[in-house]
């Protein structure tokens, strides 16, 4: 097991550059491999709600009147902390969130990235200012300021890596943060700010709160916020939104979850298409917004598909973070999970669903389940439902159209995958399946944050994160700036200069 120092320390909200102890155990985390493994425990104050957003307000004006090349400085600072103590974050993560270790140092590894990844030029370029001709002796000027003060929601996932890529270009465009981490990983996301403490930030730049879904409520609810910056799922997404039906100037950026198909044609490199779908389905433990949850199979090749597929997913190996041999999968984040996992299996058996891998709980302690694969007669809209757990529903499709109406039988549009080599079927389905992120010959897990990543309807609202980031975080300002000489009276108006006192 990685070495865990520095620990986060004991619980405590960052509120103005100092750190407010909240002692207790209102909230409490678990290692949920040995769920009686007490990882983080504290009490959450209500009252540091509104210290927490009057700091960020009050150290706004002077992080924006920054230099960018100075802010710049401290995002570098905070991807070398991060850097140094890559194995003490991952292993908290792995602690936490139940990820298993190689997954849990690639996050470390992301959270430093993301500070290179969103200096590149080509996407500061998206927030850089320009200057054009307006005609009659005007100059027209576009400019990028900060919002303000944004509230980051971080989700239990990717408890560092998702809230870094808020906290990151919002800080880079000189607003200020307050940051909430998702109360089933409150340490990963206490030593996060530790590591932005090493940075150097200027007190109150970055401001954490604890708390569970009051907080949380009661923060995006604040009426002293610019703007919300959200990942997590649809029904909190949905409370967000109608918290601020009133609010159309607060900036919402919200991305959420997913019920994210793969098609496979018949002329799939079937073994990259067997071996992606299991990666895409089962990595996290299913327990990533971009999962495959649902595979639409052309009909004449299911018969070598299906089977392949299962067999592939009985292999995977089950595990806690640190096991001593490789894992693929870990526990989920909480029995309540688990539960809930088997709760939608056993639904979908109950309106005609085939199991073909049960998932199944394992046997001692953690909230260990195996993957589950189910076969369906068709995917409607009408039946479809996210459930972030291992769990994989396959349907057959007649022809490319089918499988494509298949696909969209869904009110999310995240991710979605195709397995051909058929160029033309490529194209159809860039052409006209309903989601933000669509492969080629790889699964839907997994994104490259040099590209935009957002989903349509349930799914997001149309502010992409990854390297968009930086769209969502600065807003335009036009400006008209007269520099000729005296306009012309216009029709219908008399002026005289005397009147100004003018010759």
């Amino acid at each position: 097991m990685p070495r865990s120092e520095p620990h986060c320390g004991p619980a405590a909200d960052w509120i103005g550059g100092r750190w407010v102890p909240i002692p207790g155990a209102e909230i409490r985390s678990f290692d949920p491999a040995r769920p009686d493994r007490l990882v983080w425990s504290g009490a959450p104050r209500p009252a540091h709600l509104d210290a927490a957003v009057a700091a960020a307000r009050a150290a706004q004006p002077a992080w924006a009147a920054l230099p960018i090349e100075s802010r710049i400085a401290h995002l570098q600072a905070f991807a070398e902390a991060v850097r140094r103590h890559g194995e003490a974050l991952a292993g908290l993560i792995g602690l936490e969130m139940g990820k298993t270790l190689p997954e849990a140092r690639l996050e470390a590894k992301l959270v430093a990235d993301k500070v290179e990844t969103t200096l590149d030029p080509r996407l500061l370029g998206r927030v850089e200012g320009y200057t054009v001709d307006a005609g009659a002796g005007r100059r027209g000027v576009c400019r990028f300021r900060a919002h303000g003060v944004m509230a980051v929601l971080g989700p239990f996932n990717f408890p560092a890596h998702l809230p870094t890529g808020h906290i990151v270009p919002a800080l880079l465009l000189g607003n200020c943060v307050v940051f909430k981490p998702s109360e089933k990983t409150p340490a990963t996301g206490q030593l996060l700010c530790r590591l932005w403490e090493e940075s150097g930030l200027p007190a109150g730049v970055l401001n954490l709160l604890h708390g569970d879904g009051r907080i949380a409520a009661a923060l995006v609810d604040h009426p002293d916020l610019d703007g919300i910056l959200f990942t997590g799922s649809w029904p909190v997404g949905r409370r967000i939104l109608e918290a601020n039906l009133d609010r159309p100037g607060r900036l919402l950026a919200l991305e959420m979850g997913g019920s994210n198909p793969a098609i496979v044609m018949p002329s799939a490199d079937p073994a990259r298409a067997v071996l992606e779908c299991v990666r895409a389905a089962f990595a996290t433990t299913g327990q990533r917004c971009t999962c495959t949850r649902r595979i639409v199979v052309h009909r004449s090749i299911a018969d070598r598909f299906i089977p392949a597929f299962a067999k592939c997913a009985s292999t995977v190996l089950v595990g806690p973070f640190d096991s001593p041999t490789p894992v693929f999968m870990g526990p989920l984040v909480s029995d309540a999970s688990r539960m809930a996992a088997l709760e939608f299996q056993a639904a979908l058996v109950q309106r005609g669903a085939r199991p073909i891998v049960p998932a199944c709980p394992l046997d001692g302690p953690g909230h260990f389940l195996t993957p589950g694969v189910l076969e369906v007669d068709r995917f409607r809209r009408e039946q479809d439902c996210e459930v972030f757990a291992p769990i994989v529903q396959i349907a057959l499709a007649n022809d490319l159209d089918d499988a494509i109406e298949q696909a969209n039988a869904t009110e999310f549009g995240l991710a979605a995958s195709v397995f051909t080599q058929d160029l033309e079927e490529q194209r159809a389905f860039l052409a006209r399946t309903r989601a933000g992120c669509l492969n080629v010959n790889c699964g839907t897990a997994g994104a490259s944050g040099k590209l935009p990543f957002g989903g349509l309807g349930r799914s997001g609202n149309h502010r992409p994160a990854g390297a968009f980031s930086v769209d969502y975080c600065a807003m335009p300002i036009a400006s008209m700036i007269d520099e000729g000489a005296m306009p012309a009276t216009p029709e219908g108006v008399q002026f005289d200069l005397a009147w100004t006192g003018g010759a």
